[in-house]
C-alpha cells in the first residue's frame, strides 16, 4: 500500500535564519556532476541499535539503501508507554564537487502497519546539513482501522523549497526519523508500525 498522499512535507527555516545557506541562481537544477559520493554512513538510536541495520552502497558510492530489523513502535493494552515511539538518527558523509550544491529530492520509507479503530500511526523525519539551522520536515499520519498492510511512504521535496548543502565543500547530511503509535482516543486499541527499509534516495543539484 502506498500512502504518500498522507504526507505533509514542508521546508522551513528556523526563526534565526534569514537567508538560505547557499546562494543559487533562481534555484535552477542541473545534471548531477561527477565527483559526488557517499563517504560514510552512521546510525544511532533506539530504532537502529548496533547489529540491526544493513546497507547497500552501489559501486559508484552514490546510491544507498538501508534495511532495519528493530525500527518499530506499538501501543495497546499491557504495552509500555516507552514502546509507543521509536527513532533513528542517520548521518551520511558526502563529497561534493566544487561549484555545486545539492539537496535531497526524495526518499522512500517502506514498512508494515496494523491499526485498530481509534489508533493512529505517525512517521516523521527531519533533514538538515551539519552546522546549519535550516531544515526540512515531513510527517505522515495514518488512522485505523487497518487490518495489516505493507506500505511505501514517498517523501518528495520541490526544487524551490529544498534545503541545500554548503557550496562545493564536503558535508554531512543528518536524517532524524521516527515512528509513533497513538491510542489515547481508546487505550484498549492496539497499533503497530515499522520501518523496514529506506531507499529511493534521489538528489537535486544546483550550480552555486
Amino acid at each position: 500500500m502506498k500512502f504518500s498522499t498522507a504526507i505533509a512535507a514542508s521546508c522551513f527555516a528556523l526563526a534565526s535564519v534569514v537567508a538560505s545557506p547557499v546562494e543559487i541562481d533562481a534555484r535552477t537544477t542541473v545534471d548531477r556532476p561527477s565527483g559526488f559520493n557517499i563517504t560514510s554512513i552512521g546510525v544511532n538510536g533506539s530504532g537502529c541499535p548496533a547489529g540491526t541495520v544493513s546497507f547497500i552502497l552501489d559501486d559508484n558510492k552514490d546510491t544507498l539503501a538501508l534495511s532495519f530489523s528493530k525500527f518499530y513502535a506499538k501501543a495497546g493494552p499491557n504495552v509500555d508507554i516507552a514502546d509507543n515511539r521509536d527513532a533513528c538518527s542517520i548521518t551520511l558523509g558526502v563529497r561534493v564537487p566544487k561549484g555545486y550544491s545539492f539537496a535531497i529530492a526524495s526518499v522512500d520509507y517502506k514498512g508494515y502497519y496494523q491499526l485498530d479503530p481509534k489508533a493512529t500511526a505517525i512517521q516523521g523525519s527531519q533533514y538538515y546539513f551539519q552546522g546549519q539551522l535550516q531544515q526540512a520536515t515531513t510527517r505522515s499520519v495514518v488512522n485505523g482501522p487497518v487490518s495489516g498492510k505493507d506500505y511505501v511512504s514517498s517523501v518528495l521535496f520541490s526544487p524551490v523549497g529544498a534545503v541545500t548543502s554548503p557550496c562545493g565543500v564536503d558535508s554531512i547530511v543528518n536524517i532524524q526519523s521516527s515512528v509513533r503509535v497513538n491510542n489515547t482516543a481508546d487505550t484498549a486499541a492496539s497499533g503497530y508500525i515499522s520501518v523496514k527499509a529506506m531507499d529511493g534516495f534521489d538528489f537535486l543539484w544546483y550550480k552555486c
